[in-house]
């Protein structure tokens, strides 16, 4: 999962960072992204597309990553969602953990930094990036970026759980079960509901 990494470092860009989100399609919650730059390329816990890991697996991996890897993370909210459009919000989130990860790492100008974006996200950035889909499955620094996107973003709505219990958020994160849907139409929404989307 280092071709794309290999191809960039063979090109001149001694920095590459990955990025992808988790988030886009819940009911409820924000959108969370973030961006990845491999310190180490060897890992113990399996690193791939955070949807292909169990519970216990991204965990692992999120704490071996956070080890290995200079990484930041881009959170935008459920109101600004709905202001935006999830689209937008998305870009968003992802330059942030961008922007962010590039001000932590503090590198000269003259070092050359390359983007790489899981899925079709135009980002406006001056740096120059690659989109590539189903990255989080080709390449292990999106993978990375996935699974801390993913597990940063539960984290997130099991503290949601705890302010509205009735919604069951640690179960299903935001997501649209039936389960989640009956509750929104036996009791209505709540304050973190992405209320600009059909089903809410």
């Amino acid at each position: 999962m280092l071709y794309y990494e290999r191809k960039l470092k063979k090109k001149g860009f001694d920095v590459v960072i990955g990025v992808d989100e988790a988030g886009r399609g819940p009911l409820a919650g924000p959108i969370v992204a973030a961006a990845v730059r491999l310190k180490k390329s060897s890992f113990k816990n399996r690193i791939d597309d955070s949807k292909k890991l169990t519970s216990p697996g991204r965990d692992k991996a999120f704490l071996e990553i956070v080890k290995k890897t200079d990484f930041a993370i881009g959170i935008v909210s459920e109101g600004a969602i709905d202001r935006l459009n999830i689209a937008v919000a998305n870009r968003l989130a992802m330059e942030q953990a961008v922007g962010s990860l590039i001000n932590k790492l503090k590198h000269p100008k003259s070092r050359n930094i390359h983007i790489i974006v899981d899925g079709n996200i135009p980002l406006k950035v001056k740096f120059p990036y690659t989109n590539i889909i189903k990255g989080d499955s080709k390449s292990k620094t999106i993978a990375c970026a996935s699974i801390l996107a993913k597990v940063t973003r539960d984290r997130i709505m099991d503290l949601y759980d705890k302010m509205y219990p009735q919604y069951r958020f640690s179960k299903h994160k935001g997501y649209g079960t039936k389960e989640h849907r009956d509750i929104i139409k036996r009791i209505g929404f709540s304050q973190i509901h992405r209320k600009t989307f059909s089903c809410v």
